[in-house]
């Protein structure tokens, strides 16, 4: 009797090792490094398995998360505390709100990039609009163009049917750029450790202040708008 023919069985995804996923996700975020993957590890952020000989292995999944944690990074600028409790909602089954933006994510939110007249269809803009938002320093001039810019150029779109123009807001990169050198002063005593674990620690410590600088920000526009009601 012929024994019946053995099931295939289905392959199993490739695992990748750092360099390998390095080089999938450095074309999209080019200051990624090894010391950035293991810090995310550190900081619980992507699992990936080990081999016998304690060598990193990811799997497409451990990449996707990965992209998604550096999207929400360089997008939102959300400290990591914030990103870990997303994605353990989504790990539960949750669709949550992307965090700081009040809304459920869109196939934006994955690193797609614009074209200048996409991004002007998707915001409801005007050219002139968009060429006054660069004039003002309040959007980078590109031949693409990401989430963030999208965002911005919405808002602006929405501001200029109440007559605020992006002339009127040009003290916003000042403001900016004061805060930023506020974030550079408090980081010195960690860069000057000039070590692997420093320097990712001082990226996510920037993003950390900064999250906290918009929560006094907000808090002091609130006030203010309470004080206008009759």
């Amino acid at each position: 009797m012929a024994r019946p023919a053995a099931r295939s069985q289905p392959a199993s995804p490739a695992l990748l090792s750092i360099g390998q996923v390095l080089a999938r996700l450095t074309p999209e975020f080019p200051d990624l490094s090894s010391s950035k993957l293991r810090f995310l590890e550190e900081r619980g952020l992507v699992s990936p398995s080990r081999t016998a000989s304690g060598y990193r292995k990811f799997s497409p999944a451990d990449v996707e998360r990965l992209r998604t944690v550096l999207g929400m990074q360089r997008d939102h600028y959300l400290p990591l505390k914030v990103i870990k409790k997303y994605l353990a909602d989504l790990d539960a089954g949750l669709q949550p709100a992307m965090p700081g933006t009040g809304r459920a994510p869109s196939i934006l939110d994955k690193g797609t990039r614009l074209q200048r007249h996409e991004l002007l269809q998707e915001a409801g803009a005007t050219p002139d609009l968009l060429q006054d938002a660069i004039s003002a320093s309040l959007i980078t001039p590109g031949d693409v163009y990401g989430e963030e810019a999208l965002t911005v150029l919405k808002a602006l779109a929405e501001l200029s049917r109440t007559g605020i123009e992006p002339r009127h807001l040009r003290g916003f990169r000042a403001a900016a750029e004061r805060e930023i050198g506020l974030i550079e002063t408090a980081l010195v005593p960690i860069a000057r450790r000039n070590d692997v674990s420093s320097q990712a620690r001082t990226a996510e410590l920037a993003r950390e202040i900064a999250g906290q600088l918009d929560v006094v920000r907000g808090s002091i526009i609130r006030t203010a708008l309470a004080r206008l009601r009759p």
